[in-house]
């Protein structure tokens, strides 16, 4: 059994798809399937039901994966620690994250500051991250919404406050204020379900005893600020340097909305020098910003 074999099970069970993982891992579909054949022939039974070009991880794939994820994922810590010991400067960190946006620029400046550091991004939902940072997949997540287990720490690095987005000659649009229960019969613009913000906002609505009517779900705050604009309904968003955008921003005094975005690790999994000084850093940014 060799070591790339492992690595390139991994991918296969995680796609569940030949030509994908093959593409993936750059080599040949032909290559992969023999790699996998032997594999299976190493471990003496067969750890994918194939159906014509269909394969699903099977018991015994399933048994086998989270072996060899915590196998690999050991020694990926082993390569960290030992370049940390032997006084590395580059170091590596895998970072996942629902959204970019508010971290590009501490990012893009701690990169500048550090170009040697091996950065790996992963865009993940809240169960996925959950999972990635406990199997220790990845090192840290950037996350809204509260991860909680007993072997996870956080530091708070941003704290944003959520507005009441109105279209121009709305009817608030003169407010600087208002109270949610105010608009319990407007026509709302969200994000799609189970979109990370889309989660937070409807608890936001919930508490202010809303059961709002979302005419439109889109994926991103650009489409939720334009259909806003075009005066299709109204919206929760944030942002973080307060109104300044071309939409009717109005600060909600009630409920208290407000987003806590968090750094996130597991104190079970090694981090890296790179990794700490990365928390650091980010956390000194937003304290100046």
């Amino acid at each position: 059994m060799e070591l790339l074999q492992l690595h390139y099970f991994r991918t296969v069970a995680r796609l569940e798809h030949m030509s994908k993982a093959a593409l993936e891992l750059r080599i040949a579909q032909p290559a992969l399937s023999k790699t996998i054949a032997r594999l299976e022939k190493d471990v003496g039974v067969p750890l994918f039901d194939r159906e014509g070009r269909q394969i699903r991880l099977n018991t015994f794939g399933k048994a086998f994966l989270q072996k060899v994820e915590g196998a690999l994922n050991l020694l990926e810590e082993g390569q960290r620690e030992v370049a940390d010991l032997a006084g590395l400067e580059q170091g590596s960190i895998h970072l996942a994250t629902p959204t970019l946006e508010r971290l590009s620029e501490p990012l893009n400046a701690f990169v500048g500051l550090y170009p040697n550091v091996n950065f790996r991004i992963t865009q993940a939902s809240m169960n996925e991250m959950t999972r990635l940072i406990e199997s220790g997949e990845v090192d840290i997540c950037f996350t809204p919404c509260a991860l909680k287990r007993p072997d996870f720490s956080s530091k708070s690095v941003l704290n944003e406050e959520v507005y009441l987005a109105v279209p121009p000659g709305h009817r608030l649009s003169a407010r600087r204020s208002v109270s949610l229960y105010e608009v319990a019969n407007e026509s709302f613009i969200g994000y799609k379900e189970g979109f990370h913000f889309q989660v937070m906002n409807e608890g936001f609505l919930r508490a202010a005893g809303l059961s709002p009517n979302f005419i439109c779900r889109v994926d991103d705050a650009p489409s939720i600020a334009k259909l806003v604009s075009a005066g299709l309904g109204v919206a929760l968003v944030g942002n973080c340097g307060g109104p300044k955008t071309p939409l009717h921003l109005l600060s909600i005094a009630d409920p208290v909305c407000e987003r806590h975005f968090q750094l996130v690790w597991n104190n079970k999994r090694y981090l890296s020098k790179a990794a700490h000084r990365f928390i650091d850093y980010v956390v000194r940014f937003f304290e100046v910003a």
